[in-house]
């Protein structure tokens, strides 16, 4: 359907789940999904990645709607700053007089209560109830960012194996493309044998000869960190060995474990539906402080502006 286009990987449900094959180029950009019936190979759907309003907001949110190689660089500076400005928030927050701690605490409101206290305690109480999980949120966020925080990490929890993504050569040689029947044929009905129990395959076409099989064998729904990582050799399907965090969960240590979840608690799924929820709401609070903050910074500087006239 897509000649000019490359072929990222195809994902495989239950037996008559529609087969999803999804089309992906960096450059220029294009990512879309074409479903197809798994008896006859008929186009049912045709989803567009990258247009619709959710798409829309994920640029923003990854990239502020700048061209990727500059916008990712700008998010990723802005969270730092943010990690910075929650701990020094955090900080500022800490009264000097231990009388004062339940003010700091709590909503406080009388009907005589003026609205610049109420504003203030807006940005206190709120900012300190949610500052951990923001921060957990901001910090999940700068891992995905730079691979050196993720090398850190990584290694701060006591891993001993790459924390990158690699798909392994071939142990066999290169490839035979002329035979009849290729092994990469037989390959779902070999996964589907040892994994009846996974929610889908997402297998992925070796980009060139010497390259392995990499499929991907998703455990749960709406879930990545416990997933099947898993390379075959294209000409024998034998299973290659990665020396990665991304291999089998099983085979996954702490260290590897806690750097497969970041992704899955940035979103809240590692909290399923309550989890996403959770951080939807956090996020929103979150969102409220630079404006309670920035009305905290007017009000103190157009006071001083105005005793400085008077």
């Amino acid at each position: 359907m897509f000649p000019n286009n490359t072929i990222h990987g195809s994902v495989f449900g239950k037996a008559d789940d529609a087969i999803e094959v999804i089309f992906y180029d960096a450059e220029p950009e294009f990512y879309q999904s074409v479903f197809l019936n798994p008896y006859s190979g008929a186009i049912i759907q045709v989803d567009d990645h990258l247009s619709g309003f959710f798409a829309f907001i994920l640029k923003g949110h990854t990239r502020v709607w700048l061209p990727k190689t500059i916008g990712e660089q700008v998010v990723g500076a802005s969270i730092l700053i943010f990690i910075f400005i929650i701990i020094s928030g955090f900080i500022l927050w800490i009264p000097k007089k231990r009388k004062n701690l339940k003010q700091r605490l709590k909503f406080d409101w009388k009907s005589t209560t003026r609205w610049k206290r109420k504003n203030f305690d807006l940005h206190t109480v709120v900012g300190f109830y949610i500052c951990s999980l923001a921060l957990v949120l901001a910090f999940t966020g700068s891992v995905m960012s730079y691979n050196w925080l993720k090398y850190v990490v990584y290694i701060s929890t006591g891993g001993d194996k790459v924390p990158a993504f690699i798909i392994p050569e071939n142990t066999s040689g290169l490839a035979n493309n002329d035979a009849d029947v290729l092994p990469i044929d037989q390959l779902m009905v070999k996964l589907r044998k040892e994994s009846p129990e996974a929610e889908n395959f997402e297998l992925h076409y070796p980009k060139t000869d010497s390259s392995s099989v990499y499929v991907e064998v998703s455990n749960s729904n709406d879930l990545f960190y416990d997933s099947d990582f898993r390379f075959f050799d294209q000409n024998t399907l034998e299973e290659i060995e990665t020396p990665t965090i991304f291999g089998k969960y099983v085979d996954a240590k702490v260290p590897d474990k806690i750097l497969r979840m970041n992704y899955d608690i940035h979103i809240g799924a590692i909290g399923g539906i309550v989890g996403k929820i959770i951080a939807f709401i956090i996020s929103l609070l979150t969102a409220s402080l630079p404006v309670t903050g920035a009305l905290l910074w007017y009000g103190r500087h157009y006071k001083k502006s105005k005793t400085t006239t008077v």
